[in-house]
């Protein structure tokens, strides 16, 4: 499989993975509410979802560049940089979106906002201390396709997602051990057994499936960009001197890693199959394979 072909496939099972994720949503807040033998968990669940959502799609950015401390710039204050984002927008048909830079020694990048129209950019000082200038393009270009792709936007709403999962799992915790558990039979043991099981393991699958979801952006905005600079080495050059980069990140979390090029987390990092679950990017060795796979 060519990484034109990989492209298509990731963005088709990216679709099938929220989908799966907001039924996922609905069949533990269902069954919950069965338990409890009250359907409000589900009314909960469902009004909070769309509530939370809407939240997210309008302050999603704004809560994201507090969180890791980017300070927005102007023309005047880093000129170069700036030139090099008009030119992609130029080649990319994208608007011009906000620009900012993170005081951090650690090479890295991330883009947000719901929409191209609202795109924002932010690099790290140490990203622009140590690429060259393609290199920097590369990384440059595969932010504005996060952006143009609409990818920051779905993130966030797979982020909010687990978020929701989460919250009803320790609220079914809460009432199930505190509160009423209905009438004592058969079919309502079953339930309870079936809502504990479900109440353990749906955290871990929902960061699971949050995970997948970023591992296949990545590789999609990977191919983009690198379309988009019709150079791919620089990125993958980029990328080598990023993953290789010993500075800690002072301002990393769980919950914006994902939106990094590449985790802003160091240490060393096994390759099994049990790490590679989860893990918020795919493999390093596998997108430099991708990237200087491609003919252009």
């Amino acid at each position: 499989m060519t990484l034109y072909t990989h492209a298509s496939s990731n963005t088709r099972k990216t679709w099938f993975y929220l989908t799966g994720f907001l039924v996922f949503v609905i069949l533990i807040a269902w069954i919950i509410s069965y338990f409890l033998e009250s359907y409000i968990v589900l009314y909960i669940a469902i009004v909070y979802s769309v509530v939370m959502s809407f939240s997210s799609y309008w302050f999603s950015d704004k809560i994201v560049l507090s969180l890791t401390g980017a300070k927005l710039i102007e023309k005047k204050d880093n000129p170069e940089l700036y030139r090099l984002v008009e030119n992609l927008c130029i080649t990319a048909g994208l608007p011009l979106p906000k620009i900012y830079i993170i005081n951090e020694k650690q090479p890295n990048a991330f883009a947000t906002g719901r929409n191209p129209k609202h795109g924002a950019i932010a690099v790290t000082t140490g990203l622009l201390e140590r690429l060259e200038r393609n290199e920097l393009e590369g990384v440059i270009a595969h932010e504005m396709s996060h952006i143009g792709n609409k990818d920051t936007l779905l993130q966030t709403l797979v982020v909010v997602l687990t978020g929701i999962i989460i919250l009803m799992t320790d609220f079914f915790f809460r009432i199930s051990f505190w509160g009423r558990r209905g009438r004592d039979n058969k079919a309502q043991s079953v339930m309870f057994l079936i809502a504990i099981v479900l109440a353990v393991l749906a955290p871990l699958l929902a960061t699971l499936i949050k995970m997948a979801i970023s591992r296949k952006r990545e590789f999609l905005a990977d191919a983009s960009g690198a379309l988009l600079t019709r150079y791919p080495e620089g990125l993958a050059k980029a990328l080598e001197k990023i993953s290789s980069d010993p500075n800690p990140m002072r301002i990393a979390n769980n919950s914006t890693a994902h939106l990094f090029i590449a985790s802003p987390f160091r240490g060393e990092q096994k390759r099994s199959w049990l790490t590679k679950l989860f893990m918020t990017h795919p493999p390093v060795e596998e997108r430099l394979k991708n990237l200087r796979g491609m003919r252009i």
